[in-house]
């Protein structure tokens, strides 16, 4: 949630920031609540400061022995007003209230202008695609009905999921398993393990709620709880409404989890094969940090997903998100995209954002400095690496003419020093 002291400080420049993101900020609107907001608070103090004089001058009269009635009877009309006014300003407050929370976080500078990906800037690419002496098979053709069985998750629970088998399945878990201990062991993350079903604080707290309610498993009506997205919610708000000592900075968390969308904004896309699912896994890592420290924090958590890619010599590009591709609560963000060979273009497969103190508004998740004050703490978090989208980008880079798969060497020792893999049950 933004600052309000920055829209009630300069409306109109909060507005031009946000229609980099092509948000319409309505100011008139704003301006509107923030007058009747005024108005009603000084008419609640006007009215609390008049009954407490009131009835200062009661309880004199009567120590004189004077008739309070008349005084009484003014002092009661004077109460029946003050709630009024108070039932008015805390009506004004929800409403207010629901405006600030739909106002998305702002732009940092640098953020390009643009309407969608096609306007995102390349900020550097990594290493080559290969060069096949045959043609490459896309993950779909290359494994399924080996591998890959799309076919029995669709009987089992719908479209857009996957049964993994064999090899398939064993690689998969060896990706999860290297990435995690690469940045337990090389990155300096502590890795926690959380819930997957999640109440709706914790949806509210990192951007998700209200605004995408369509886009997520709501499971229970009753205690309003949902599946998770992705690990970003529950550990970002392990910190909701904590003050942490200054001297804890920064924390870095790295988390394993399966992630469930419903994709209702995504209809038609990405419907083949495993890019676009209901469900899915990725390895999160979750920063919160000082202020001053967490553009630093943003510039080396990209690198720690690149670091993932460049282990599995997986070629890819770093984008800055230009205005209208950027998310609700992140103020910048990194993608990376990896190279598919079936599709001879790269695709995302980690966002690396920071919110900087947007989330931990919403949150109320602070720090206490040396001296004492009490601060508003930076969020970031980036995929490293969504491992399906990372396995798909293997199967299809590795792939040999014979319809096997090179085990990239980064992950032979997990794949129990297996080279190569065949794609059967």
């Amino acid at each position: 949630m933004l600052d309000i002291k920055l829209l009630r400080a300069d409306p109109d420049a909060v507005a031009a920031r946000l229609n980099v993101k092509g948000f319409e900020l309505d100011v008139a609107l704003f301006e509107r609540l923030e007058g009747e907001r005024r108005r009603l608070q000084e008419q609640t103090e006007q009215l609390q400061n008049e009954r407490n004089v009131k009835s200062k001058g009661i309880g004199q009269a009567k120590a004189q022995g004077e008739d309070i009635t008349p005084l009484l009877a003014e002092v009661s009309g004077l109460g029946e007003r003050l709630e009024a006014a108070k039932d008015a300003f805390a009506d004004l407050q929800v409403k207010l209230k629901a405006f600030l929370q739909a106002i998305p976080n702002l732009p940092d500078e640098v953020v390009p202008e643009g309407k969608d990906e096609t306007d995102n800037q390349q900020l550097r690419v990594w290493g080559a695609p290969r060069s096949f002496t045959f043609e490459p098979q896309d993950h779909v053709d290359l494994a399924e009905g080996g591998g890959l069985d799309f076919e029995t998750a669709a009987k089992i629970s719908g479209s857009r999921y996957v049964v993994m088998h064999g090899e398939v399945a064993r690689l998969h878990r060896a990706l999860t398993q290297f990435m995690l201990d690469t940045h337990i062991q090389h990155h300096g993350y502590k890795e926690v393990y959380v819930p997957y079903i999640v109440n709706a604080d914790s949806l509210f707290g990192t951007g998700q709620l209200p605004k995408f309610a369509a886009d997520q498993f709501r499971i229970d009506q009753e205690q309003e709880t949902y599946l998770i997205p992705t690990a970003e919610v529950p550990v970002t708000n392990i910190y909701r409404e904590e003050i942490l000592d200054e001297s804890l900075l920064p924390i870095r968390h790295v988390c394993h989890t399966p992630c469930f969308r419903s994709e209702a904004g995504s209809y038609g896309r990405d419907t083949r094969g495993m890019i676009r699912q209901h469900q899915f896994e990725k390895v999160e890592m979750v920063q919160l940090v000082h202020p001053d420290e967490s553009w630093d924090a943003l510039e080396a958590l990209t690198g720690h997903a690149e670091a993932i890619l460049q282990a599995l010599n997986l070629p890819y590009r770093a984008m800055l998100l230009c205005g209208g591709d950027l998310g609700f609560s992140a103020s910048r963000t990194i993608d990376l995209e990896v190279w598919l060979p079936s599709q001879q273009q790269y695709r995302e497969i980690s966002s690396c954002s920071n919110f900087l103190d947007f989330q931990a508004r919403r949150m109320q998740a602070r720090f206490r400095t040396g001296e004492g004050k009490i601060e508003f703490l930076h969020t970031l978090n980036g995929s490293g690496l969504a491992v399906g989208r990372t396995l798909v980008a293997v199967l299809e880079n590795y792939q040999n003419e014979d319809g096997t798969v090179a085990v990239p060497s980064a992950l032979q020792t997990y794949m129990g020093g297996q080279d190569v893999i065949s794609l059967t049950r």
